[in-house]
């Protein structure tokens, strides 16, 4: 079953995602020219949550003749870190036209026993052409998720720091047996910063 707004900010008060929006937020404090900017939004929705880009890292997989990118002997070396840009709009990295990055999420979670999370796109980055990879946080996850993007259009594309950038939904099911906790899961723990392919 689908997990609701209600559940959702009874979770977050016993630490399931911090920092915590218990509403959608859609502008934030801008300048006196501008004295609420638009952003992309971020926060509680009916049945979901959606989070937010860290403006900490993003890279870029980047061609290096010669290689090829192996996810049991990831190099580091294929991926590029991006400079953040900030302008009257807000932060931002570019992703550029054809290609494929990294990001991290701001909000950390912890995931309970009997949940797993799954992290979809949001529409306002699709109908750009920017496709988030759909990523699970199993049962008992913890740590800020690392997010993946692709650019499927001939142009470049900003992707906003500390704006909404994909949604979470959380799905309830009978007690696991074991849950990633328990198994030591490789990616438990996830600080705020891209975390590569493991094995």
């Amino acid at each position: 079953m689908i997990k609701n707004d209600i559940w959702i900010t009874e979770m977050a008060q016993k630490g399931m995602i911090s920092p915590f929006e218990p509403k959608l937020i859609r502008e934030v404090e801008g300048n006196s020219a501008l004295p609420l900017r638009p952003v992309i939004s971020y926060g509680l929705s009916s049945y979901g949550y959606d989070i937010r880009l860290s403006p900490v890292e993003f890279r870029i997989f980047r061609h290096i003749p010669g290689t090829v990118v192996d996810p049991k002997n990831f190099n580091s070396q294929n991926l590029e870190r991006t400079q953040l840009h900030t302008d009257a709009s807000g932060s931002y990295f570019i992703l550029p036209a054809h290609s494929y990055g990294l990001g991290v999420a701001l909000e950390k979670l912890e995931v309970p026993e009997n949940i797993t999370v799954i992290c979809i796109g949001k529409s306002t980055y699709a109908r750009c052409g920017i496709i988030a990879n759909l990523t699970p946080a199993e049962a008992a996850w913890r740590g800020h998720l690392t997010l993946e993007f692709s650019n499927s259009s001939s142009a470049d594309c900003r992707i906003y720091a500390n704006e909404g950038v994909v949604q979470l939904l959380f799905l309830a099911g009978e007690p696991c047996a074991i849950s990633y906790d328990t198994r030591q899961g490789k990616y438990q723990d996830q600080a705020e910063v891209v975390t590569l392919a493991r094995v």
